[in-house]
């Protein structure tokens, strides 16, 4: 094993993986048809996202995530449920973004972080909703920088002491 130095400045390491010819040759045509820059690239992503499905299931690592909505805005009260959601969990709730789209459906994005399962479980809060035509959610082994410097439930003013 060798480790080199990629574009993100991070070191990597070198390994051999052996596949059987028929795995080979689709990994070959998805490299290509998806455009990934080599088979290395490709099982890198594969792997990450593998990784991030299994830190969800296992545990509560802190992640971040976008649970992606599309829902009917003409049924009565769905909008105020969400809103009410977003609120009920301000601490893992980022921001949102909604669009309105054609034929009375709007498109929602709603920036998460925290503990994977309660993230899994405000999407299934989100999703489940009736009006809610469908919904997703993607979690990545990240962390948002903190904004607000808070300890104990009080910020600390820069250079007081």
């Amino acid at each position: 094993m060798s480790v080199v130095a990629n574009n993100n400045r991070q070191p990597v390491s070198r390994i051999s993986i052996s596949l059987p010819e028929p795995l080979l040759s689709d990994l070959d045509r998805m490299v290509e048809a998806r455009g990934f820059a080599s088979r290395s690239h490709a099982v890198n992503d594969m792997l990450h996202q593998f990784l991030v499905e299994h830190k969800n299931t296992i545990g509560d690592d802190v992640m971040v995530g976008v649970i992606t909505l599309l829902y009917n805005n003409s049924v009565p009260g769905l909008q105020k449920q969400l809103a009410d959601l977003q609120v009920r969990y301000i601490d893992e709730v980022i921001t949102s973004l909604h669009v309105h789209l054609m034929h009375n459906q709007t498109m929602e994005a709603v920036l998460v972080q925290g503990p994977a399962r309660k993230l899994e479980m405000i999407a299934d809060q989100m999703i489940s909703r009736r009006g809610v035509i469908s919904g997703k959610m993607h979690l990545a082994a990240a962390l948002i920088p903190q904004l607000h410097p808070f300890i104990d439930g009080t910020q600390q003013a820069k250079g007081a002491n």
